[in-house]
């Protein structure tokens, strides 16, 4: 479960971590109030959970009453990205220097938690972390002792951070690791850290996902459930009900598979010969035409898929079985919308493919083959 930013922050108020004066609204009048309250300037954030809300219109910074009402007036109640914006956070605006990144997550490599630092925060840490690994300081910690505090001081001089505010930063960094910890978090991320004008240090955003199968033990985060899937992707609470793991991206490449390694290979994929991905789905074990049915719904409901590839092993399920699940899935259109590539492998899967029906997909025997066909496919549609 991924919190509301507004949620997110009040949950390091509480652990002491410094955030900007805030306010939650949900119709205009209340923005303007929140503002009135709060002092100029502020800023207008939309409260739904997608990235890039900046770029999309979803945060607006004002500097008076008038600008404020119009701001709200444009964000409450846009699209943005697929998604209804019903509430904005109206925050304090933060008169900054300089914006640091802090996050922490769990190293599957070195089966230990990864605490993050680095002087290059405000923009997409994934874009740094490819085009300057070495500005980002990793720190792992032993989980059965917990971050030691010279752990914290280390990453942050490490990362450069100034001397004059890196011991506020490394008590951040430190109370940042002890919510991971304590809220069976997968994620906790700050990004940006601003330290202002007055050498204060500020957290200006709030990212925490919390491992939904720790839910019992977390009844603070249990409550806060409902409203932190309110304003989400209303695919992604689809494929919730459906048992998927889902993730909705930014490409134009629907991908289906069974298996979580399966998928994420076929996502590299799309991107090695020139696609871009539109989601990570795994529909799990087996491929019965109601899953299948099921996930070929979600990824054509998708208005930026222009072309579906099907990656699916036969493993325990026999690529016959699998097979005659995908044709019964796409014989219940009464038109297929998008072009759809299938590739089999594993058990049985010869009769897998010579059991599927050619007039609704396109058969590759390679995963390579079945996703250059589907990239070229989706170039095809989408200059139609």
């Amino acid at each position: 479960m991924k919190l509301q930013e507004f949620q997110g922050k009040q949950v390091f108020a509480d652990a002491g971590i410094p955030v900007p004066p805030s306010k939650l609204a949900s119709t205009v009048d209340e923005a303007v109030a929140a503002a009135d309250d709060i002092g100029y300037p502020v800023a207008i954030k939309a409260q739904v959970q997608v990235g890039g809300r900046g770029k999309a219109g979803g945060i607006k910074l004002v500097d008076d009453a008038e600008e404020a009402r119009e701001a709200a007036e444009a964000i409450i109640g846009m699209d943005l990205k697929g998604i209804p914006v019903e509430r904005v956070l109206v925050e304090g605006a933060v008169d900054f220097v300089n914006e640091l990144y802090v996050g922490v997550t769990m190293d599957r490599g070195e089966s230990k938690p990864v605490v993050m630092v680095s002087t290059k925060g405000g923009v997409d840490i994934e874009q740094v972390a490819e085009e300057e690994p070495e500005a980002i300081v990793r720190e792992h910690v032993d989980p059965v002792f917990g971050m030691h505090p010279y752990q914290a001081r280390k990453a942050v001089y490490d990362a450069g951070v100034e001397r004059d505010v890196a011991g506020d930063v490394a008590k951040i960094v430190q109370t940042v690791y002890e919510l991971w910890d304590e809220s069976d978090a997968s994620e906790v991320e700050i990004n940006p850290v601003m330290v202002t004008s007055d050498r204060e240090v500020v957290a200006a955003d709030a990212v925490m996902k919390i491992d939904e199968d720790a839910m019992f033990r977390q009844p603070k985060f249990a409550e806060m459930e409902d409203e932190a899937n309110a304003g989400g992707d209303e695919l992604e609470r689809k494929a919730d009900e459906y048992g998927f793991d889902y993730v909705r991206l930014d490409g134009n490449v629907g991908i289906i598979g069974n298996g979580a390694g399966l998928v994420m290979t076929t996502l590299d994929l799309v991107d090695h010969y020139g696609g871009k991905p539109a989601n990570f789905l795994d529909i799990g074990g087996g491929a019965k035409a109601e899953r299948v049915t099921n996930a070929l719904d979600m990824v054509f409901s998708d208005e930026n898929v222009d072309s579906v590839v099907f990656n699916i092993f036969g493993g325990i399920t026999r690529g016959d079985e699998v097979a005659r699940g995908i044709n019964e899935a796409l014989e219940q259109f009464d038109e297929i919308p998008k072009p759809v590539v299938v590739r089999l492998a594993g058990t049985n899967w010869e009769e897998g493919m010579e059991i599927l029906n050619e007039d609704l997909v396109e058969v590759e025997k390679t995963l390579e083959d079945a996703v250059q066909q589907a990239v070229a496919n989706a170039k095809e549609v989408s200059q139609e």
